[in-house]
């Protein structure tokens, strides 16, 4: 029998690693370095999902300056130190990972520094070895869906064979435009959001996943 997919693709933020919650409060901090008081909600609504360099088009609007780059590396150290030292992963993601029999990857809104970060201090960084996609090698971050078929691309694989694991509402859409297959995981966003972008099915824990995919 066929197999369901020929390529899983997982984000890395909130599916892979349970990175979200910390990298709120760093950029929360930084935010307030700036004069820019958000609550974490607040965050989440405006930010969760989204490039570094997406959120600082936000933040420098706000602002109406632009961010000292001083401040931008300050928070981008201080986000990976805290990352390294209090990331874990997602509860059941390793054991789903390690049973695929397909070809897997991740395609990320994080750039590379952020996902070694979190990927080496979780263990799963060479799982992933060169098969690591950012946001930061194309034109476009989610929720275009430049990412995805980069790695899609990168794996030579066709998208509409391609399954793609997300946690945000702009990753659900990036996945969706690049006509890409996507699991919509309920964790920071609900599981209604991620439908509504257009997540194919939504589940709430990783032990799910297996089933959900056809994988066995």
């Amino acid at each position: 029998m066929r197999r369901a997919y020929d390529l899983v693709i997982f984000d890395c933020d909130g599916v892979i690693v349970d990175s979200e919650v910390i990298a709120n409060r760093v950029f929360r901090q930084f935010l307030a370095e700036l004069g820019l008081e958000f609550t974490e909600q607040q965050v989440y609504e405006r930010f969760l999902g989204r490039a570094l360099a997406d959120s600082l088009v936000i933040i420098e609007d706000l602002l109406g300056r632009p961010v000292p780059q001083a401040s931008l590396q300050r928070y981008k150290r201080k986000r990976d130190e805290t990352l390294r030292n209090e990331v874990r992963a997602v509860e059941g993601v390793a054991e789903v990972i390690r049973a695929l029999t397909v070809p897997f990857c991740v395609a990320s809104s994080g750039d590379h520094d952020k996902m070694r970060a979190t990927l080496g201090a979780t263990g799963l960084l060479s799982l992933f070895d060169g098969r690591i996609y950012s946001a930061v090698d194309v034109a476009r971050a989610k929720p275009a869906p430049d990412v995805f078929l980069h790695a899609a691309e990168a794996m030579h694989t066709d998208p509409s064979r391609t399954a793609v694991i997300e946690d945000t509402v702009s990753g659900v859409t990036a996945a969706r435009a690049a006509g890409m297959t996507v699991y919509g995981y309920a964790s920071l966003t609900s599981a209604e959001k991620l439908t509504e972008a257009g997540a194919h099915m939504t589940f709430a824990h990783m032990r799910e996943l297996e089933d959900l995919l056809g994988l066995h």
